[in-house]
């Protein structure tokens, strides 16, 4: 389905190539049968086939040129429109190699810390370029510069006189732009589906720019100083340009008057009140909404937009993914999960064009390298963390520290001795002492244990030394007592460490004892598997004790977040310890904060000791006949503790966090079309690769082969990519010393391009303005065609093919024209001369263009509607209704351009 719908879009740019010509050809002999010698002598002069052409600034005419037949000029008519062919392609390849330095330029990143509801900072990576400023700057230059430089550089090559071409080129790009490539992306969408745009504020101040450029190229050719442009009016032209840039990044920021608009408000699911642009519903409810970072001034948080709703998009990815494929694991979910975010994530202008220019090509669809480099970037991230933790580690080994080991003791008090355990970790190469001492608690040395000082030595290579610990026993019952044992006074180059003290707790083991857990509150991470939750036995460790055990749901749930258990723990005479394992079920979620209980019950004695028969005799008895030998039992009976609930808190995997956040920091598919070395581009300027549009590839399904049009295409195309194979790399001064040869060498094919045009104009009598608005135009417009295409299936939001746009033809104007007449009037200025622009047919053509753009726009923000809800798609009648409308404002605009060019319509 994809390439039969590449063919016919294939299809229709041929037919549209092939309606151009036959119109022109068909207004040229109307004209040259017209019955009006005076109309013909104003507005063809200098076009007839009578007439000598020009050379152009590196091309030189065709000789001979008198005498010519019909035949001969039909011939070098159609040498011409090949050639130009052939050069438009030239220029595409180059402006391939053009915008993929911009893009390097403009994905320089920066660190930003933010810091979330809870007070917690968070580095993440965003763009050092705005997206606004870059479209508007480089990427619009980029796409456009052929046109720019087009007409900067016939400027040049009429001796700084007005030339229709450069103008021309500009304003039919213009409409082809906005009437062909919207028909187009409107039609391409899927039936019922529908995109929409999601910066609407840009897109009304980059719209009203873009109509306004022409309205004040009309007014300074016709209005001001008709026939006449002065160097304030050029200056002030180019000058629109940074203003378009200043108005649109203030829209985007909400700047200014911006902050002083009503706002519209409501409720997430999570119940954070979260503002949204009135005029963009943007679809951000979610269960791991964190939207709330971001504050309405545009502050450091509103870089980080795009990185939040990537990573929600990347852990909802992962989440489909774990249920559509639950045998794999979740490294293999992790690599499909990055690879789909990278496909259906926003990309940048340079890539679409990128990616247009090099299927077309048969140089390859750089979506498929996607998965590679998903792969890649999951390697390498794993690598990074743990080369991050080991680096910690030997931090910590490198000095040498002194400490217990473990922290804390537990005995009988019936043990009589116990071992204490110091060791010394980091450089063992040195001898080194340390002293201890027993340090009361509410045990006392002398009556529960014997006090004890004194000095430990680890000679060279010792890594521990132990010493010993005596407790007291009697046979009163008691309560559980406790005492320190403290480290001091290491020699150098030693140190102490956590713990440099040990507490040492002597359990009385005269009755049953007390039971409860070791903590109220535990936090876990996912991750762990197994999540072992101790149980304790303190005030007695005497007779075997029963204790009943469960779970509970709180906001995790057993069988999805954890594992439901229920059961009873048995503990032995002298046992102190039982261990629960709690499984936890790992299901890779980016912020989760769930938590469930542990419930123990009342313990109860079980067995036949003598102690149990003494318990249960006092428990029969009436509390006045119970004897001071009945009361201790009682009291040393088995009981439950103070905390016999605990609260277990499941929360996100670090390690997973830290992946998921490396990984949407690489998700940025637009780095793909850079290059590293000049070996590479040459790799890749003589391999043929596929062009199909699946940039996606499914399991178990083999690299597609290259078809027999990719072959075609690229041995037509091959000069053209060795040629400019020796442009240096993008990896090279950070992609500026690509970004100068390369408009350097679109500079040259330009002119070439302008010369060939011209000549094939003269040629077949056709004027300059026709063939820029008919050929020209068309011919460096259609890699943006495709590039528009592909981003409008693509996206989820239609900024890249509709926003871009608007954007791109007010640019043309400032940048194009703002510049040529600028230089022109200058130079006729300083030559004590004025700078002379006939209206005519230009200021028609941008008159009629600036009528119908009003239209067209009016026409989409009518589709935002319910009924359709966006700019492109919506129901399958509809888009085929707008298409057609918009591609009839384009045939209008040629045919009556055409007409007026020739004298047939009176125009200015």
């Amino acid at each position: 389905m994809a390439s039969t719908t590449n063919f016919r879009l294939k299809l229709a740019m041929g037919t549209f190539v092939l309606l151009s010509v036959a119109l022109s050809m068909t207004t040229a002999s109307v004209t040259n049968g017209a019955s009006s010698p005076s109309n013909r002598s104003i507005h063809s002069a200098g076009q007839h086939a009578d007439t000598k052409c020009q050379d152009g600034l590196l091309l030189p005419v065709w000789q001979p040129e008198d005498n010519l037949t019909t035949g001969d000029r039909i011939a070098r008519g159609l040498v011409y429109f090949f050639s130009l062919l052939y050069l438009f392609i030239g220029v595409s390849i180059v402006s391939d190699r053009f915008m993929a330095a911009i893009e390097v330029i403009t994905s320089k990143e920066k660190e930003v810390r933010v810091k979330k509801p809870g007070g917690e900072e968070q580095i993440v990576v965003v763009r050092v370029w705005n997206e606004t400023v870059a479209n508007l700057t480089l990427m619009a230059l980029g796409s456009s510069a052929p046109e720019i430089l087009l007409s900067i550089i016939e400027i040049v090559a009429k001796n700084f006189k007005a030339g229709d071409l450069g103008p021309g080129t500009i304003v039919g790009s213009a409409a082809y732009n906005l009437f062909v490539i919207m028909a187009i992306c409107v039609l391409v969408i899927p039936d019922g589906e529908v995109r929409k745009i999601k910066h609407l504020r840009v897109f009304f101040v980059t719209a009203t720019w873009s109509v306004f450029a022409y309205i004040w190229l009309y007014l300074i050719l016709a209005q001001i100083t008709p026939g006449r442009v002065d160097m304030w009016e050029g200056f002030l032209t180019f000058l629109f340009f940074p203003a378009t840039v200043v108005t649109a990044y203030i829209a985007d920021r909400r700047l200014l008057v911006y902050k002083y608009i009503s706002k519209q408000y409501r409720m997430n699911k999570r119940g954070v009140i979260v503002q949204v642009e009135a005029e963009s519903a943007l679809e951000m409810d979610n269960r791991d909404d964190r939207l709330n970072t971001i504050d309405e001034n545009g502050g450091v948080t509103e870089e980080v937009r795009d990185f939040e709703e990537s990573r929600r998009e990347y852990i909802s990815t992962l989440r489909d993914l774990r249920k559509k494929y639950p045998q794999h694991d979740l490294e293999q979910l992790e690599i499909m999960a990055q690879e789909q975010l990278m496909n259906k994530g926003p990309k940048s202008r340079a890539f679409y064009r990128v990616q247009a220019t090099r299927k077309m090509m048969g140089s390859g669809n750089i979506m498929r390298k996607i998965s590679e480099r998903a792969q890649s970037d999951l390697s390498e991230v794993k690598a990074e963390l743990q080369r991050v933790d080991v680096e910690e580690t030997i931090a910590e080994d490198a000095a040498c520290r002194v400490f217990f080991e473990p922290g804390h003791y537990t005995v009988m008090e019936s043990v009589g001795e116990f071992e204490v355990r110091v060791v010394r970790r980091g450089d063992l190469g040195c001898s080194v002492t340390v002293d201890f001492e027993t340090e009361d608690g509410s045990a006392e040395a002398g009556s529960d244990y014997i006090g004890k000082k004194g000095t430990l030595t680890f000679l060279p290579g010792v890594a521990e030394q132990r010493f010993q610990i005596q407790v007291i026993d009697d046979d009163v019952f008691e309560q559980d007592e406790h005492f320190y044992i403290k480290l001091s006074n290491p020699s150098e180059p030693a140190c102490l460490a956590t713990p440099k003290i040990a507490t040492v707790m002597i359990l009385d083991d005269d009755h049953s004892g007390i039971f409860a857990l070791t903590s109220k509150d535990h936090e876990l991470v996912e991750s762990v598997g197994t999540y072992e939750l101790k149980v304790q036995r303190y005030s007695g460790a005497r007779g075997k004790v029963r204790v009943p055990f469960w779970t509970e749901d709180g906001t995790a749930k057993a069988g999805k977040d954890y594992e439901a258990q229920s059961g009873e723990l048995i503990f032995e005479n002298n046992e102190i310890i039982k261990i629960v394992q709690l499984g936890i079920i790992e299901e890779g979620s980016y912020e989760k904060d769930v938590l469930f209980y542990f419930n123990l019950g009342e313990p109860q004695q079980i067995g036949d000791d003598d102690v149990t028969g003494i318990i249960e005799a006092a428990e029969g008895k009436a509390p006045e006949d119970l004897t001071e030998e009945d009361k201790m039992a009682l009291l040393g009976r088995p009981k439950a503790g103070d905390v016999v609930r605990a609260q277990l808190r499941i929360k996100e995997s670090k390690e997973f966090k830290n992946t998921v956040d490396k990984l949407v920091q690489r998700a940025n598919a637009s780095i793909l079309i850079g290059t590293s070395s000049w070996k590479e581009q040459f790799i890749e300027a003589i391999t043929v690769s596929a062009g199909d549009d699946d940039g996606e590839k499914g399991e178990g399904e083999e690299e597609p082969t290259p078809s027999c049009m990719d072959y075609i295409m690229h041995f037509i195309t091959l000069f053209w990519k060795i040629i400019f194979a020796f442009i240096p790399p993008t990896d090279m001064s950070g992609g500026y010393l690509c970004f100068v040869v390369s408009i350097f060498c679109i500079g040259v094919v330009t002119a070439i391009i302008g010369d060939v045009a011209s000549h094939f104009g003269c040629t077949l009598g056709i004027k300059d303005s026709v063939t820029a608005i008919i050929f020209v135009a068309l011919g460096t417009s259609i890699p943006d065609t495709f590039a528009s295409k592909v981003a409008a299936i693509q996206d989820k939001y239609a900024d890249a093919s509709v926003g871009n746009v608007t954007g791109s033809n007010a640019v043309n104007v400032f940048l194009g024209i703002g510049v040529a007449w600028t230089i022109a009037a200058c130079y006729h200025s300083y030559h004590g001369r004025s700078f002379d622009v006939e209206p005519g047919t230009l200021a028609f053509s941008v008159t009629l263009f600036c009528s119908e753009a009003l239209i067209a726009i009016l026409v989409l923000m009518l589709r935002r509607s319910k009924r359709i809800g966006g700019e492109l798609g919506g129901p399958k009648k509809i888009k085929i209704v707008t298409s057609i409308f918009l591609f009839s404002l384009w045939i209008v605009y040629l045919l009556i351009s055409s007409l007026e060019a020739y004298g047939i319509i009176k125009g200015f």
